[in-house]
């Protein structure tokens, strides 16, 4: 997933072109979000067949734990990544969820 790098914010001399970037930006987190929701359907596959259940709650803190890492080495507010990366989680384990009750523990996660 090779992409052109960002802009530098002081680069932008205007407001088209920081909202262009910022337009630019959205589009490259929602491709990102689309795998990440692809790698959680995966990821209810394998978990039907292993039977596993959505929510794994150490798996959960685990997540948190590292969005709120990463946020500060980033310098983003780790309380803000934190918030946004639980409410994320909440979103694909229900996803999961959906997927579980219509998959069987048989099925063939390929």
């Amino acid at each position: 997933m090779s992409e052109d790098p960002l802009p530098q914010p002081e680069d932008l001399a205007d407001m088209a072109a920081l909202r262009g970037a910022i337009d630019a930006l959205d589009e490259r987190l929602i491709a990102l979000l689309a795998y990440r929701s692809r790698l959680i359907d995966r990821a209810a596959r394998i978990k039907a067949r292993d039977g596993l259940p959505a929510r794994i709650d150490s798996r959960v803190e685990q997540v948190a734990a590292n969005a709120r890492r990463l946020a500060g080495q980033h310098g983003l507010d780790p309380a803000l990544a934190e918030a946004l990366w639980r409410r994320m989680m909440d979103h694909f384990i229900a996803q999961e969820d959906r997927h579980l009750k219509g998959l069987t523990h048989d099925s063939d996660p390929d």
